[in-house]
């Protein structure tokens, strides 16, 4: 598994905000939002890609378009609907799944309770967006999800991670065609399961349902 972090300073000064306990939620959307666009530029770098020929005003030349079949968006449901929009801009021809996945905050195991996903994924990029990588059993889940239905190169986008999660992730996968691309490694999680120092529940924080 290849695992890459962010290292650029818009993206950790919209990080700092991200964190900071009285950032409004709507403050909050936007700046996952451009996170996520940011850090889609560094998952996208080995997107697959067909030789074109485009007319300019002047001459004839040689492009690339996005190869067919188009790469596969997957927000795990409902946090990384968060970042869909930010992954879109920039990868607008890019097709859209969806996985539910729910943590049982007592044995913090994963449980999948939805999902809209083609039933046949042979062939395809797929891009699993899940804001927080904490003991990494929802963002496994939904990898083992891709896997089962055929894909062969998915990329998880998280805007934390810890190295708790990134374990869990590197043994699932083995072998297999994976990359992680993170905003930033976090310390530690602490005994409820949650990332430290972290931003707290991201889903909360998207949607102003916080306590």
């Amino acid at each position: 598994m290849r695992v890459h972090i962010a290292d650029h300073p818009l993206v950790t000064h919209k990080l700092s905000v991200l964190r900071d306990k009285a950032t409004p939620s709507p403050v909050f959307r936007q700046l996952t939002e451009e996170l996520m666009t940011l850090l889609a530029y560094e998952a996208t770098r080995g997107v697959r890609v067909a030789d074109c020929e485009v007319e300019t005003p002047v001459t004839t030349t040689r492009g690339v378009k996005i190869a067919d079949p188009k790469p596969l968006v997957v927000p795990i449901l409902r946090a990384g609907l968060g970042m869909l929009e930010g992954m879109t801009k920039l990868v607008p021809t890019a097709e859209v799944g969806f996985v539910g996945i729910v943590r049982n905050e007592e044995t913090l195991k994963p449980t999948t309770y939805a999902e809209r996903l083609p039933d046949n994924l042979a062939g395809r990029q797929c891009f699993v967006l899940d804001p927080m990588l904490a003991t990494g059993g929802s963002l496994a889940a939904a990898i083992k999800f891709l896997f089962d239905r055929g894909a062969d190169d998915v990329t998880a986008v998280c805007l934390l991670g810890t190295p708790e999660g990134v374990q869990a992730i590197d043994a699932l996968v083995g072998d297999r065609d994976v990359s992680l691309v993170l905003g930033a490694m976090d310390e530690r999680l602490n005994e409820k399961g949650y990332i430290v120092p972290g931003l707290g529940d991201a889903g909360d924080r998207l949607y102003g349902t916080a306590g």
